[in-house]
């Protein structure tokens, strides 16, 4: 079976080099067709149109970042939507609002389509490792077609019910991430700030009960002050407006998740949109020199 994959990014990228080395058949296209060039190395077919990628296959990963390219990659709205979905399983693994993917699933299920929600957890390290988690709802036949393509993707599968749950489950996640990392990095600037020696800083923590993967890792980024992308400042904004906006909706308080809003808005104001997520520390770093 040959699978679409849609959508060559910091994340599309590492994970359908990982499907295709695994000996998944993949038929890929990408806006910017140079990005395409590792995987057709590994052997995967770069296809001219996304059209030509529907035409090839049954099952069509989509790993987009935003609701206008998943809508224009699948003319949606258009008389060319319904033959481009029936028959056919969508996998959309982008992080998108859970409103947009009801919808979604509902339109493609309209065509006679199926449709699996698959975001993941992790960023771009794990997705080079196969070490991702990925969230999965809809129609549990649909997901067992899906969830053997994810084994050289994801070190877990979790299913999560009906549509929209994964993304929802998502943003449960990244809640936790985004306010974790952001103070894990203001700890990092008031130890910088009292001329503490960092690498015991950074010792201490990694001895103790706090301790985790995401932490060594960003504290290492921190310590060399390397901001290159794992987690990208826009799009962490992005993922913060996406989980407020569903607070909003439920009447929920999202506090600290609000002041990481502003911090990260900030980080990306001084030119920084396109770093890791830890560069929010120049954001804290202008607020204290502001004040002092």
């Amino acid at each position: 079976m040959q699978v679409g994959f849609i959508g060559i990014g910091v994340m599309g990228e590492p994970m359908a080099l990982n499907m295709a080395r695994a000996g998944i058949q993949l038929v890929v296209w990408n806006r910017n067709a140079d990005k395409t060039q590792a995987l057709a190395a590994a052997g995967a077919l770069v296809a001219a149109t996304p059209s030509d990628v529907f035409s090839k296959t049954s099952v069509v990963v989509l790993m987009l970042a935003s609701d206008e390219a998943i809508d224009s990659v699948l003319q949606r709205g258009s008389a060319a939507f319904p033959t481009l979905v029936r028959g056919r399983t969508i996998v959309q693994m982008g992080t998108v609002s859970p409103e947009y993917s009801r919808a979604l699933a509902t339109d493609i299920e309209a065509a006679q389509g199926h449709y699996v929600e698959a975001p993941v957890s992790g960023s771009r390290k794990p997705a080079e490792e196969g070490q991702l988690v990925a969230m999965l709802a809809g129609d549990p036949a649909a997901i067992e077609t899906v969830r053997p393509l994810l084994q050289p993707v994801c070190r877990q599968t979790v299913d999560c019910g009906a549509v929209p749950n994964a993304l929802l489950m998502k943003l449960a996640v990244n809640l936790f991430l985004i306010t974790m990392v952001t103070g894990l990095t203001e700890a990092f600037h008031f130890a910088e700030r009292h001329a503490l020696q960092l690498d015991k800083f950074v010792a201490v923590l990694d001895a103790g009960p706090m301790a985790s993967n995401v932490s060594r890792v960003k504290l290492a980024k921190l310590f060399e002050q390397d901001f290159a992308v794992q987690a990208g400042i826009t799009d962490v904004l992005k993922n913060n407006r996406l989980i407020a906006e569903a607070a909003r909706r439920a009447q929920l308080a999202s506090p600290l998740l609000d002041a990481c809003y502003a911090l990260y808005g900030e980080t990306q104001e001084l030119g920084l949109g396109q770093s890791d997520m830890v560069a929010v520390i120049r954001a804290i770093e202008a607020r204290t020199d502001t004040t002092s």
